[in-house]
């Protein structure tokens, strides 16, 4: 233990002994390690942040609800898109029945939505989406409040004129005025703002920042109900995904009276679905990553072994006298390779540096939280480290060979 600690202060010392030496010979030969690492590493902390985003946006949706609709989310070539066409819409007298006739199901819930205009006195928001929604709709999504509450039992089975506001559209309609209590407009009718969600701040655009909800009950007197609609449902306590999946084929296909054999005329879709094609995506856009930073660090490694091999000219003397006085050969190999190590890990940690700037830069100046992972810390280092080992393999191994004599007459 003694010897290995010895040997990586030496290598440490004969490191930095190159970076002031050489200062612009080191630089630039470490700079293809930096900043071979900067492009791995930064690729791939930016696909963290934003697979972390889209997860947690994925999350807030639910992962253990159905979605019934008309069009499934992962089509089949194969089939004929007329098929889906002519398929009927999914309707609220079929989530009533669905909640009546399956009894896996935990919570159902229908939707429709459009995209209107909201007005407040002299301010108008356009395009914003409306979404409307059956009472159970919060215990499906998860829905946070920073002011106000979520529609009573009455409001929703009565269909008063009450909606529910995103983060982003209150702060456009209202500014720095309090919205729980005011009345905006959406198609000639006034509601009251009953409740705020705090901004979620989704990457998939699944989020309600920019969005109304309203009881499906008040929608009624507002949107056209002839159109595709999405019921919701989610599985009761103990109850697979999977099991209640295979009642609502079931069921669905008892509501709409399908013969024996007959193809259904509905999708049941998976939040999985969205999973998988995500992680297929960042599987080839951190290829991508790799393949860029991998030119990166090949002429890196190129200039960790120039860097070997010139100080194993210099210093042929002094390894010459170390093996006069017994110096190994293992030795004086470990001793190269720790410092061709230590060379290229102060090349992975300047690019780790500059990414550590960067995931600064980003999430205090754009508002999208960019963050280094331990994990990616690190593959950063071990990836520079395996390089500098790689490099320096050859030079150490032309060091432990020399003969010690011919060694000391050399004069470097």
């Amino acid at each position: 233990m003694k010897i290995f600690f010895r040997l990586l202060r030496e290598s440490l010392v004969f490191a930095l002994h190159e970076l002031r030496v050489n200062k612009v010979r080191t630089v630039l030969s470490l700079s293809g390690i930096t900043i071979g690492i900067f492009s791995v590493i930064s690729v791939l902390t930016i696909f963290d942040s934003l697979e972390y985003q889209l997860r947690s946006s994925i999350n807030s949706l639910g992962t253990d609800v159905l979605y019934i609709q008309k069009w499934p989310w992962s089509m089949d070539n194969n089939y004929p898109w007329w098929k889906y066409i002519n398929r009927p819409h999914t309707t609220l007298s079929e989530m009533n029945q669905i909640v009546e006739r399956t009894p896996a199901a935990g919570a159902a819930a229908y939707l429709l939505g459009t995209n209107t205009s909201f007005k407040y006195k002299n301010k108008t928001v356009e395009d914003v989406g409306l979404l409307a929604c059956s009472h159970d709709y919060d215990k499906l999504r998860t829905m946070e409040f920073a002011k106000g509450r979520y529609f009573s039992p009455v409001e929703s089975q009565t269909g008063r004129p009450v909606v529910i506001l995103g983060g982003n559209l209150a702060g456009n309609l209202f500014k720095d005025e309090e919205a729980v209590g005011r009345t905006v407009k959406i198609f000639g009718r006034k509601l009251e703002v009953i409740g705020v969600l705090k901004k979620e701040g989704n990457a998939i655009g699944e989020s309600l920042d920019d969005q109304g909800v309203i009881p499906v009950n008040f929608a009624r007197n507002l949107l056209d109900f002839d159109r595709d609609g999405t019921i919701v449902v989610m599985p009761r306590e103990g109850v697979t995904r999977a099991e209640l999946k295979d009642e609502l084929i079931g069921v669905m296909r008892s509501i709409r009276r399908l013969k024996p054999g007959a193809e259904d005329n509905f999708a049941i879709n998976e939040i999985s679905i969205i999973s998988q094609m995500f992680d297929g995506f960042f599987n080839a856009l951190a290829i991508i990553g790799w393949v860029i930073g991998g030119f990166s660090l090949l002429v890196g490694g190129f200039g960790i072994a120039n860097i070997m091999f010139v100080s194993v000219r210099e210093r042929t003397n002094i390894i010459g006298i170390q093996k006069a006085l017994g110096a190994k050969n293992y030795f004086i190999l470990t001793q190269f390779l720790t410092e061709s190590v230590v060379l290229a890990l102060m090349g992975g940690l300047a690019g780790l540096f500059i990414i550590w700037l960067l995931t600064l830069l980003v999430t205090y100046g754009f508002d999208f939280e960019l963050f280094l992972t331990l994990k990616n810390t690190v593959l950063g280092l071990s990836v520079s480290a395996f390089i500098g080992l790689v490099s320096g393999l050859i030079p150490a191994w032309s060091a432990s060979k020399l003969d010690p004599v011919e060694a000391m007459r050399s004069n470097g």
